[in-house]
């Protein structure tokens, strides 16, 4: 099923159908005369929406196709709620296209989507769990804030989910706007093994890989690990020169169990630097939303952020493309 669709979706998308080259109308205009096919809602299964055939631009079908991909959806069926090989697995489908489409129109798109299961009271906390599953979730492979935001603006202020649930999209919308991607990163103060402390902003490096990290966390040293092998990484550790500095991995340790972290200090990469949250500042002012250990940031020389909770390959990526 899941493929299924999956390749449906790709052949609606890249396969325009054939027009005529006779017509005297401009394409422009040709698309504005389109009247929307008849499209019927169907149960028990899913069904995408027919794309007019005069939209022959992968972008203008890809557009199309996420404005509508709900339309021929049962949103009164609930039954549906049980099948997530049907409604999951569509929902999954639908957050494959947003990459293709510019921000505003995805914006677009998730609004629309919030609209249609606006009809009913268990269908749109179903899909407020899904946003939640595969935005926000730490372990999702789609997890992205920017595509939550939207959505998160919407559910805050919603009368068809408990108090419980908008008090938790309330924290979701508070941590996703800080330290955004091309804003400036929180400050705050490290203090390293000989006891003394420094604000990140003093640090002086074309760029500053910030990892947050716990001692003997099985995934943090696998990440470390990862990190102090990686070509694209050492080559810019290795241009850092006594007048520039051109990479800084910085790890703070956010937790107070200062024994466990000088412990472990022998053990953590020589050439980065390794401090621990004092005050615990970073956790009591939630100056950061440290989901899950590890997390990764990765900011440019004026501390502001170019990657928000990444991955090792999109920081491997950047390096590899800018160096």
């Amino acid at each position: 099923m899941k493929n299924f669709i999956l390749i449906m979706l790709i052949m609606a998308i890249a396969l325009p159908a054939t027009i005529s080259c006779s017509s005297s109308k401009t394409q422009s205009e040709t698309r504005a005369d389109i009247a929307e096919p008849r499209q019927s809602i169907v149960s028990d299964t899913f069904v995408l929406p027919v794309i007019p055939e005069a939209l022959t631009d992968p972008g203008d079908r890809a557009k199309y196709l996420s404005l509508h991909f709900w339309d021929r959806f049962d949103f009164t069926d609930r039954k549906l709620l049980g099948r997530p090989e049907i409604t999951e697995q569509a929902f999954v489908d639908y957050i494959n296209i947003l990459p293709l489409l510019s921000k505003e129109v995805a914006d677009k798109s998730l609004l629309y989507t919030l609209g249609k299961v606006e009809t009913d009271t268990l269908f749109y906390r179903h899909f407020a769990s899904l946003f939640d599953k595969y935005f926000y979730d730490p372990n999702s492979p789609f997890r992205n804030e920017e595509y939550y935001l939207p959505v998160l603006q919407q559910l805050v202020q919603s009368s068809l989910l408990p108090e419980e649930d908008v008090s938790r999209y309330v924290f979701q919308l508070d941590m996703a706007l800080k330290n955004r991607i091309g804003q400036k990163a929180n400050d705050f103060y490290y203090t390293l093994e000989s006891g003394l402390t420094f604000s990140l902003y003093e640090l002086k490096s074309e760029y500053t890989l910030l990892m947050f990290s716990n001692p003997g966390c099985p995934t943090c040293e696998a990440v470390m690990a990862r990190l102090n092998g990686s070509k694209p990484l050492n080559d810019a550790l290795a241009m850092n020169t006594t007048s520039r500095t051109m990479l800084t991995i910085l790890t703070l340790y956010p937790d107070n169990n200062l024994t466990e972290w000088y412990k472990y200090l022998p053990e953590m990469p020589v050439k980065w630097i390794h401090a621990y949250d004092k005050g615990m500042e970073v956790t009591q002012r939630k100056l950061y939303d440290i989901k899950a250990i590890p997390t990764l940031y990765l900011l440019d020389k004026d501390k502001k952020v170019i990657l928000k909770d990444s991955s090792i390959e999109a920081i491997e990526s950047f390096f590899s493309v800018t160096h």
